[in-house]
C-alpha cells in the first residue's frame, strides 16, 4: 500500500548537500588565507567549484519536491521566514559597512600607527553622473520584477512575467557593466586605491559587496527566468521566484542607502 501523508510539514529525506556544502565551504575559506600568504590559489577554486555545485544541486532537490507537491502551505510558511531572516544577516552585514563608514567620516582619526594622520587627496565622485545613472537603472530593474510578480499573482499571465524577468536581468547586468566601469576609472585615472586609507576602504568595501549581490540577485532572477519558461511558477506555487524578488528590492534599498551616504554626503 501507497503511504497516505496525514500531515502539511515535508519530512526531508537523507541528504549529502548540507555536509557538502559544509566541507566545500571550509576548503575555500582555508584556500583563501593560503592565496593571501601567496601559497596557492588551487585549493580556493577548488572549494569554490564544490560551493557552487552543491547549490546547484541541493536547489534542484528543493525545485524537484515542489513539482512533486511536498511544498504544502505550512512549509512554504516556513521557506518565507527563513529568506527573511537570511536577508535580516544580510542587513547586519551592511550595517557593519555603513557603521565604519559613518565613523571614519564623523570621527576621523587624528593619529594614525602612531604618527600624524595626513588624510589623501581624494578625487571626489560626481553623484549626479556614473552614480545617478546606476540609481535609476538599479530602481527601474526592481520595477521590471514587481511588474513580473504582478503578472504572475494577478492573471497567470506568462508573457509579462517572462518580459519583467527578462527587462530585469538585463538592466542588472548593465548595472554591474557601469560600476565596473566606475572602479576602473577610478584605479586608473583617479589614483584610488584598494586600501591605505579609511575612505578607500569603506568605500570599496561597501560598494563592491553591494555589486558582489547584485551579481548573485542576478544570477537568482535568471534561474527564475528559465523556470518560468518551463512553467514551474503558478500564482499559487512560487516561492523561488517570490524569494528573488524580495532579494532584488533588499538590493535596490542598500543601493539606495549607498548613494545618498557614500557618494552625496560622504565624499571628501
Amino acid at each position: 500500500m501507497a503511504h497516505v501523508k496525514n500531515h502539511d510539514f515535508h519530512i526531508l529525506n537523507p541528504s549529502i548537500w548540507p555536509f557538502a556544502g559544509s566541507v566545500s565551504a571550509f576548503v575555500m575559506l582555508f584556500g583563501g588565507v593560503l592565496w593571501m600568504h601567496g601559497v596557492t590559489s588551487l585549493m580556493f577554486f577548488a572549494g569554490f567549484v564544490g560551493v557552487l555545485y552543491t547549490m546547484f544541486a541541493w536547489w534542484s532537490e528543493t525545485v524537484a519536491e515542489n513539482k512533486a507537491g511536498d511544498h504544502t502551505p505550512v512549509v512554504r510558511i516556513g521557506l518565507r521566514y527563513g529568506f527573511i531572516l537570511f536577508i535580516m544577516s544580510e542587513v547586519m552585514f551592511f550595517a557593519a559597512w555603513f557603521w565604519s563608514f559613518f565613523k571614519h567620516v564623523i570621527y576621523p582619526m587624528e593619529t594614525y600607527a602612531g604618527t600624524e594622520y595626513v588624510a589623501p587627496n581624494i578625487h571626489a565622485v560626481d553623484a549626479f553622473h556614473l552614480p545617478l545613472i546606476n540609481t535609476l537603472i538599479l530602481l527601474l530593474s526592481g520595477c521590471a520584477v514587481t511588474w513580473a510578480h504582478h503578472a504572475l499573482v494577478h492573471g497567470n499571465n506568462r508573457k509579462d512575467l517572462i518580459n519583467g524577468l527578462a527587462i530585469g536581468i538585463f538592466l542588472g547586468a548593465i548595472f554591474t557593466v557601469l560600476q565596473a566601469y566606475e572602479y576602473y576609472h577610478l584605479l586608473a585615472h583617479e589614483e584610488w586605491q584598494f586600501g591605505g586609507d579609511e575612505f578607500y576602504s569603506n568605500f570599496f568595501m561597501a560598494t563592491g559587496f553591494h555589486g558582489m549581490h547584485v551579481i548573485i540577485g542576478t544570477i537568482f532572477l535568471t534561474v527564475c527566468l528559465i523556470r518560468a519558461i518551463k512553467g514551474h511558477f503558478t500564482p499559487e506555487q512560487h516561492i523561488g521566484f517570490e524569494a528573488a524578488a524580495w532579494y532584488w528590492h533588499f538590493v535596490d534599498v542598500v543601493w539606495l542607502f549607498l548613494f545618498f551616504a557614500v557618494y552625496l554626503w560622504g565624499q571628501p
